[in-house]
């Protein structure tokens, strides 16, 4: 009886040396094929380590922008011939900054004093990621900002106003800390939106991002609702259509055309995106 029980369960042990050999060899062969896959596409068999320097590659490459400025500055400059597009692209990137290191030393001043060319709407924007900074006890740090490129994305005349969409191409160490400096096992915060764990971030790597902001030109309050179509602004005077949105002038009767508003531009919104 023995030796027909030694004989009736040879054959499962068979099969189950083959399945061993059979995955064993499986396993063999596609890490070979791995390991191929990653010479080829990083330059070296270790997986882990391609993947390593092409995030490496990525932390180094700035983001592409969204480059209209060629088709949409000479709309601008019709409507606003005082419009000079360096300075405003200067002063935008220094908002920008001033922005981000506002956030990093949970102060408004940073904001503030940058020529008041941030809107209220900005200043509650920063208020808002400052206080919910403290809510949650971390402090997002900002480091090494760098602005690689600024360019227009969107030109557009709306009810009441005019909207300049710009983006940036922008790089920083950035790093959120806990009350006590240690380094934040939560999701980090990046332009307001959820982004990877700081721990997957190394510390020594910078971050390569884009910034969407928007310059805004109040024509008339009266006539912003919704974001409907601009309708045409009139001369008070003979009725005349104002052609050029930020004349000061009719260029029919020459009568002063009185603004509703201040008229000035304003930053009034930054957001950041996430890759």
């Amino acid at each position: 009886m023995e030796i027909l029980s030694a004989h009736a369960g040879a054959p499962g042990l068979v099969v189950g040396i083959l399945l061993l050999a059979g995955g064993t060899f499986a396993w063999f062969r596609i890490r070979r094929q791995v390991r191929m896959i990653s010479k080829a596409i990083f330059g070296t068999p270790s997986l882990s380590e391609g993947l390593e320097r092409q995030a490496d590659v990525l932390a180094e490459t700035p983001k592409s922008v969204s480059g209209m400025t060629r088709l949409c500055l000479p709309q601008i400059e019709e409507d606003f011939p005082e419009f000079h597009w360096p300075q405003w692209r200067q002063m935008c990137e220094n908002m920008l900054k001033a922005y981000l290191a506002a956030l990093s030393s949970q102060d408004m001043a940073a904001l503030t004093g940058k020529g008041g060319a941030a809107s209220e709407e900005l200043r509650k924007q920063v208020e808002f990621r400052i206080q919910d900074q403290r809510i949650r006890g971390v402090r997002e740090t900002y480091r090494q900002v760098k602005i690689h490129q600024t360019e227009i994305a969107r030109y557009q005349k709306e009810a009441g106003m005019c909207v300049i969409k710009l983006q940036s191409a922008v790089e920083y160490y950035y790093e959120e800390t806990g009350p006590e400096g240690e380094v934040s096992s939560t999701p980090a915060k990046i332009s307001g939106k959820r982004s990877k764990r700081v721990e997957d971030q190394p510390k020594n790597r910078k971050i390569q991002t884009r910034y969407n902001m928007e310059l805004i030109y109040i024509q008339d309050l009266s006539k912003i609702k919704d974001l409907a179509t601009a309708v045409g602004v009139t001369c008070p005077n003979c009725g005349a259509p104002i052609t050029g949105l930020g004349s000061k002038f009719c260029e029919y009767c020459g009568t002063g055309v009185t603004p509703v508003d201040t008229r000035v531009w304003k930053l009034h919104r930054v957001e950041g995106e996430n890759h």
